[in-house]
């Protein structure tokens, strides 16, 4: 499965993870937690949305969802029938 948003094309990241940065009292650790790694995933969700009036399925990250329901773009029952 691809992690792409379909509206905004937000995706995966990598990036690091650091635990004990600072060390002791500002000092450097001589064996401190080594930096790893790691991806970051969109929160992604299945939703129908109204393109043209037509009922389309697709994956969208929240913040695009969010956009989606604040503009009455999400299809539903309700929107069908009316």
């Amino acid at each position: 499965m691809a992690y792409i948003c379909d509206n905004c094309g937000k995706s995966i990241v990598s990036g690091r993870s650091q635990h004990h940065r600072r060390g002791v009292a500002g000092r450097r650790w001589a064996k401190r937690a080594q930096s790893t790694l790691r991806t970051f995933k969109p929160n992604l969700q299945k939703a129908a949305i109204l393109v043209a009036g037509k009922k389309v399925s697709m994956k969208l990250c929240t913040r695009c969802l969010k956009r989606f329901k604040k503009e009455g773009k999400l299809y539903s029952a309700k929107t069908a029938s009316a």
